[in-house]
């Protein structure tokens, strides 16, 4: 039997919104605090999509490693810095985030309303989301730039010099408060030179399984790898009513988190499946059809414990899901970022932590989107306050017609 972690690593943190995948029983599902508007089913459906999508592209360089990414966080990182895309280079990072066809009013407005909904679904878990941007003092930040992320996003806009010595720190200590200490770094110290701003996404999640696991009854287990082998693990148990699917295909179940705000759902395949294979073939529509399937059912569970963190460079997966153009030098527009032009995505970094045992399941992400410029140089600061040489020449044939050293300048 092939299991992996890479399945169970990703679904661990999904957030379910919708009230048909909340709860576990009939007596305690929880109503949603409100429905969804149209906006917010339109961003949760392409934010879903473009998970898939990510989690495929990013797997196809990981067989038989685990993966833990979040979808959210990389997608809001790229929302905010869609905000100061134009022409084809905001049209193609729309189109690899699945909203194409949303307007860019619709896209904030949509994350604005969900991040307020995501923060306020379950008061029994802790779930944030920090969003922050930096940039050089020499950057000429637009304002509507600068407004509409701290509107819709609730992003700190904060300018900060990357050469001073203790600039990374500052963003770096940013991010690990936001994530309760999960994540200590996502910006490289000392800063590249043509990063000209960062615009990062922080999330940190932590909840309590609605009916926990029982310590005493974790045992010593063995866990198949990919290939046959196995390893050892510390396997948690349980036996309830849970929301279950099962089909040729694979199992499923769902876990709940504090009030069933928010849940683990597992998806093992069958035995003799192929992980990798499998993983190919999930798609956000496959996925909506077997959430909405989960009936309440009892059962056993036996679930491992486990502890991992993870780290990927976006810019090749990003890339290849059809934003190219706003890696290039030469081609990237954002000048609603910095209306002189010259900038580019230089680099996109996300890392993740999880951790899941008896009690519950804590997590985080972040996700930085390195701003890169091309018109930088060999800038430098020449400040002749002392004795120099000077030559007054011919250019052509380079004959120098006068030459002389100044030692005190006078006055004029």
């Amino acid at each position: 039997m092939r299991k992996s972690t890479v399945v169970l690593g990703w679904l661990a943190i999904l957030v379910t919104v919708g009230c048909k995948d909340l709860g576990t029983s009939s007596d305690q599902q929880r109503v949603p605090p409100r429905p969804l508007t149209s906006q917010e089913q339109a961003i949760v459906s392409a934010d879903n999509a473009f998970g898939f999508k990510l989690l495929n592209t990013v797997n196809q360089g990981e067989a038989g490693k685990n993966v833990f990414i979040s979808p959210v966080s990389v997608s809001m990182a790229l929302g905010m810095t869609l905000n100061g895309a134009v022409g084809a280079t905001r049209d193609s990072m729309a189109w690899t985030l699945e909203c194409a066809g949303l307007t860019q009013t619709d896209i904030n407005t949509s994350y604005k309303s969900l991040i307020a909904l995501l923060t306020g679904l379950d008061p029994k878990v802790q779930f944030k989301i920090a969003n922050s941007i930096w940039y050089r003092p020499d950057l000429e930040v637009e304002e509507d730039f600068k407004s509409v992320n701290r509107e819709y996003f609730d992003a700190e806009v904060n300018q900060i010099d990357f050469a001073d010595a203790g600039a990374a720190g500052t963003i770096n200590s940013w991010v690990d408060r936001s994530t309760n200490g999960k994540i200590k770094k996502i910006v490289p110290d000392p800063i590249p030179r043509e990063i000209v701003m960062y615009l990062i996404n922080a999330i940190y999640f932590k909840g309590t399984w609605t009916y926990r696991f029982d310590a005493g009854l974790t045992r010593d287990d063995t866990f198949e790898l990919p290939g046959g082998s196995t390893t050892p693990c510390r396997m948690m148990y349980q036996k309830g009513k849970f929301r279950y699917l099962e089909t040729d295909q694979l199992q499923a179940v769902d876990l709940p988190y504090g009030d069933a705000g928010f849940s683990m759902t597992i998806v093992l395949p069958k035995a003799g499946i192929d992980i990798e294979q499998f993983l190919a073939d999930v798609s956000g529509q496959r996925w909506s059809e077997w959430t909405g399937a989960l009936t309440e059912t009892e059962g056993e569970i036996f679930l491992p414990k486990f502890t991992l963190e993870y780290e990927k460079n976006l810019n090749d997966v990003l890339k290849s899901m059809g934003m190219a153009i706003a890696f290039a030098p030469d081609i990237a527009d954002f000048t609603r970022i910095d209306k002189r032009g010259g900038l580019f995505i230089s680099e996109v970094m996300h890392k993740t932590f999880v951790q899941v045992d008896e009690e519950g399941t804590e997590a985080a992400a972040a996700t930085s989107v390195g701003i890169g410029r091309t018109s930088i140089g060999d800038e430098f600061v020449m400040r002749v306050d002392r004795p120099f040489v000077f030559a007054i020449r011919e250019n052509h044939s380079g004959t120098i017609l006068f030459i002389g050293k100044i030692t005190d300048p006078g006055t004029s």
